[in-house]
């Protein structure tokens, strides 16, 4: 993927599920694994709804990389910002699954 400057225009990224929070920040690019394939999403990018496949969220910001692994959910994009709404989330500090009980 090429690297665009975002002239320090950020996006507000939360990535979170029921019961854990994977990341609550800033990027400048979001890349997304969507139900049918990876999707990425800059500064400006149209509203718009998508299911979660399995995959990671790669949050970037500068040289810094969030990576955040994620199963089944929503993505919502809205006036630059990205709410990824997992059904399970496995962040870089822990290797355990949260889920939620039907």
């Amino acid at each position: 993927m090429a690297v665009i400057e975002a002239g320090g225009r950020k996006l507000k990224v939360s990535v979170i599920s029921p019961t854990a929070v994977g990341f609550v920040g800033e990027g400048e690019s979001v890349i997304i694994p969507a139900y049918d394939g990876l999707m990425g999403v800059l500064y400006g990018h149209a509203p718009m709804m998508t299911l979660l496949g399995e995959g990671e969220v790669v949050v970037r910001d500068g040289s810094e990389e969030h990576r955040i692994g994620v199963a089944g959910g929503f993505l919502q994009v809205v006036e630059n910002e990205v709410s990824v709404l997992a059904e399970r989330v496995i962040t870089d500090d822990s290797e355990e699954t949260e889920e939620t009980s039907n």
